[in-house]
């Protein structure tokens, strides 16, 4: 490590003040850089670091660099060689957080409520901001060289790794007479105990495991469920709920009151459901945690959406569109006006959808307004607003209003009633694109559940330009792919024939450690888009039923679910039981 001046001489400074006092650099020297800066900076129209451009001309290392960004935010260094970590401090962070955060508590304060981290780079605010979220402390950081930082993780925490599982703490939690003493207590703890109680130590690892574990098994939702007899952690996984050990449940109120603190939610509410976020970053990744409180007969039940956007595939070409449906949306979105709907259950990925095709339209000529509820992504350069009932802020509300903001393209969350697909087809009409969700079986039903709504015939026909039905399927996992010959059964369940399927290949996963021995990993959406001729307009306007347009669409070239499904099945994408599962033969 560089031998430094008193770091109150070189907190603050600029970064060139801060390298000439380490004698690292001379004044002449970083006139001649701040000069190059503006050049390239304007060259490149865009912010160049100067520490770069010091790097760059060889005039000092990478390392050097460090250690003076981090002496200008008054990190102290550190030599982890030297210092002999005492068990009760490392027990504060979980072996897995340390290395997800590259952070390695050397010692923590406890008349302060500090917590001393060593780090390898400066600029590792996120994980100072998570950890401190996470555990409940100030985390203060000290800079470590890279090298002494892998070997301390790996020295402090191999052989913690190994006994360190959901099944210890468990058992530590058990063992805990302070957390013990509220078994039973549901209703009977007042402000004080909640706020000792969202402290616990015990409480707080096996919290953070449980959200580690689950973001790195890309979950998209955990739940944490009181029941009359037990407490359950359940974590959902490409659609498909999975039960993790349960922990006593005497913890119920310690788990929710510490994940309302990371949320800041009201601790002392536990009549009233709540809505919160936590922001986090995982390996580099952030993660919004998307967080809903509700009251039950036996404790509140907590769910944490979530929202990682290193996963949130926003590219119309990664949806698992097929070539000519992703031609058919392309040509629907970049329309000068109309309503696109995308249908289907909840869950099936349709703000997905809607985000994949609002970041294609992005772009400096494009005014994009959304209105949400909730929003699960920011993106940048798009205009989001959240909806509050509550306070009168409605979709058909914010939708006057986004009408005088001289939009481009809007997105509304979702019609719900009438009102709102009224001024929907009113923007739509005056030369705006409009997406929009709604919540049925196929792309013909939504015209039925449009006149449901009270919309006149004549104003479907001349404001809506397609309908996309979805659904997610799960995609077999390629570590375990194997080929096999379905039965009649299975081919039954499909309505198909074998004669159907002679040429035609067959897969299913058989499990492996991959996949956690499901056989599926991750998903796919399958797609039926249904754009409109003169015949499908005067179909409605004639009141002609959703069989008749579903032939209609089917004759124009739409393709079913079902048809989009058997296509992932011979692509070997997915399973006979999936397509089942999500689609529905024709007629029935």
């Amino acid at each position: 490590m560089e031998k430094l001046p008193p770091i109150e001489q070189l907190r603050g400074r600029p970064i060139g003040r801060v390298l000439i006092k380490m004698g690292l650099l001379t004044r002449e020297k970083v006139h001649q850089c701040l000069e190059m800066q503006k050049k390239k900076s304007k060259q490149e129209h865009k912010n160049v670091q100067i520490g770069s451009i010091f790097v760059e001309l060889g005039l000092i290392t990478n390392k050097q660099l460090q250690v003076a960004l981090a002496a200008q935010r008054g990190m102290e260094n550190i030599n982890l060689d030297d210092i002999n970590i005492p068990p009760a401090v490392l027990d504060r962070v979980a072996g897995q957080m340390a290395k997800t955060y590259r952070a390695l508590p050397i010692e923590f304060k406890k008349d302060t409520n500090e917590l001393v981290v060593a780090v390898d780079r400066a600029d590792n605010f996120r994980a100072i901001d998570d950890l401190s979220t996470l555990l409940g402390v100030k985390v203060v950081a000290q800079l470590a060289e890279t090298a002494s930082l892998d070997a301390a993780l790996e020295k402090y925490y191999k052989q913690k790794e190994e006994s360190e599982g959901i099944n210890e703490l468990i058992s530590e939690i058990q063992e805990d007479g302070y957390l013990a003493t509220f078994e039973g207590r549901n209703q009977s703890i007042d402000l004080d105990e909640l706020k000792e109680l969202s402290e616990s130590n015990p409480v707080k690892k096996l919290l953070n495991l449980v959200l580690m574990q689950a973001i790195r098994d890309k979950a998209s939702d955990i739940h944490f469920e009181p029941f009359e007899t037990e407490y359950k952690m359940r974590y959902r996984i490409d659609g498909i709920l999975y039960e993790m050990v349960p922990p006593p449940k005497h913890i119920a109120t310690a788990l929710s009151s510490r994940i309302k603190v990371m949320a800041s939610l009201d601790i002392a509410e536990r009549r009233m459901p709540q809505d919160g976020r936590i922001s986090l970053t995982v390996g580099g990744n952030p993660v919004d945690l998307r967080v809903s409180v509700l009251p039950t007969m036996y404790g509140e039940s907590v769910v944490l959406r979530v929202l990682d956007r290193s996963q949130m595939q926003l590219d119309l070409a990664k949806l698992g569109l097929e070539q000519d449906g992703l031609k058919m949306i392309r040509q629907l979105i970049h329309k000068p006006n109309g309503i696109i709907i995308v249908t289907g259950p909840t869950g099936c990925g349709k703000t997905t959808t809607l985000y994949a095709a609002l970041s294609e339209l992005n772009d400096i000529e494009t005014k994009i307004i959304t209105t949400e509820d909730p929003i699960e992504y920011d993106i940048d350069g798009v205009v989001q607003v959240q909806m509050k009932p509550d306070i009168g802020v409605t979709f058909a509300k914010c939708l006057r209003s986004i009408l005088r903001q001289d939009p481009d393209v809007v997105m509304v969350g979702e019609i719900r009633d009438l009102e709102t697909a009224e001024i929907s087809a009113q923007a739509s009409l005056t030369g705006h694109i409009v997406f929009t969700t709604l919540h049925t079986n196929d792309a013909p039903s939504s015209i039925a559940r449009l006149l449901d709504l009270g919309i006149e015939p004549f104003l479907i026909t001349a404001t809506l330009e397609g309908i996309v039905a979805q659904r997610l399927i799960r995609k077999i996992c390629e570590g375990c792919k194997t080929e096999f010959t379905p039965t009649e059964n299975q081919l039954m369940e499909l309505g198909l024939k074998p004669e159907d399927v002679r040429d035609k290949k067959f897969y299913y996963g058989r499990g492996c450690q991959r996949c956690n021995n499901t056989g599926y990993k991750g998903r796919t959406g399958i797609f039926e888009i249904m754009t409109f001729n003169d015949e499908i307009r005067e179909l409605i306007m004639n009141h002609a039923s959703t069989n008749v347009l579903r032939t209609a669409s089917q004759r124009a070239g739409m393709k079913l679910l079902r048809d989009a499904g058997l296509n992932a099945i011979y692509n070997g994408l997915s399973t006979v039981e999936e397509v089942v599962k999500e689609t529905i033969a024709e007629g029935t």
